[in-house]
């Protein structure tokens, strides 16, 4: 069953510009990065992450097709069209949001499931239990536009060795340019690989992937999008 289409008659009243202070990449993105490869994450995977994680690794195996990773899915119409666009490849989408992620928006198909998981955690397990996706997505929001709150954006996360170490095709989209160039800069420290880094327009509302995709794009936002290809990483620290 073809997903429901996403699209805005008028610009949505919360479609916000990106705003910070910021003027170019955060000063200390390079020593973060240096300081998450260097030094591994000690934070306790939570149980309920380790038992949505079980699900989901047998739920895996028993699809015998090559992995989708669709990371801060929200309420799963990105997870729904990308199983639709791949369908000979098994989508897992994963928010944290138990309330998003119970929103009707469809049946699922059945290379399609979605988990509820803490995306730190759940990348981690990910990356012990060998998952190389070959397309990993991160699409929309996670900003944090203020300069003190670079540490909670992906690229200056000490998650990101094992974001990267997945491995796979990796795309990111934003409507804040700078958190993709920043993102950029992070890949490259990290692997020596270049990001590709473009304006993204999606053709109409079927290309749309989520709804604040839609709603950027309907409100006159410009779209970023990174990709990358990266290799599969079975050795993160040294």
């Amino acid at each position: 069953m073809q997903p429901p289409s996403l699209s805005f008659s008028t610009p949505h009243p919360s479609c916000r510009i990106v705003t910070s202070r910021q003027t170019g990449p955060h000063q200390d993105l390079a020593r973060r990065v240096a300081r998450a490869l260097a030094t591994p994450l000690q934070k306790p995977v939570a149980e309920h992450t380790r038992t949505a994680f079980a699900r989901a690794d047998a739920w895996r195996a028993e699809q015998q097709k090559p992995l989708i990773l669709d990371a801060g899915c929200g309420v799963g119409l990105s997870t729904r069209r990308l199983a639709a666009a791949f369908p000979d490849c098994a989508v897992i989408g994963v928010d944290r949001s138990a309330n998003r992620l119970r929103r009707d928006h469809g049946p699922l198909a059945d290379n399609a499931l979605l988990v509820r998981a803490d995306l730190v955690d759940f990348w981690r397990l990910a990356w012990q239990a060998g998952w190389a996706p070959v397309r990993h997505y991160l699409l929309y929001p996670n900003p944090y536009p203020k300069a003190s709150q670079l540490k909670m954006r992906w690229h200056g996360h000490p998650v990101l060795p094992w974001i990267l170490g997945l491995g796979g095709h990796l795309e990111l989209r934003s409507n804040w340019r700078l958190y993709v160039e920043e993102f950029a800069l992070a890949v490259a420290q990290a692997t020596g690989r270049r990001a590709a880094l473009a304006a993204y327009t999606p053709a109409g509302a079927n290309d749309y992937l989520t709804p604040f995709e839609a709603k950027y794009a309907e409100g006159g936002q410009p779209l970023w999008q990174l990709t990358v290809e990266l290799e599969r990483q079975w050795h993160l620290f040294t």
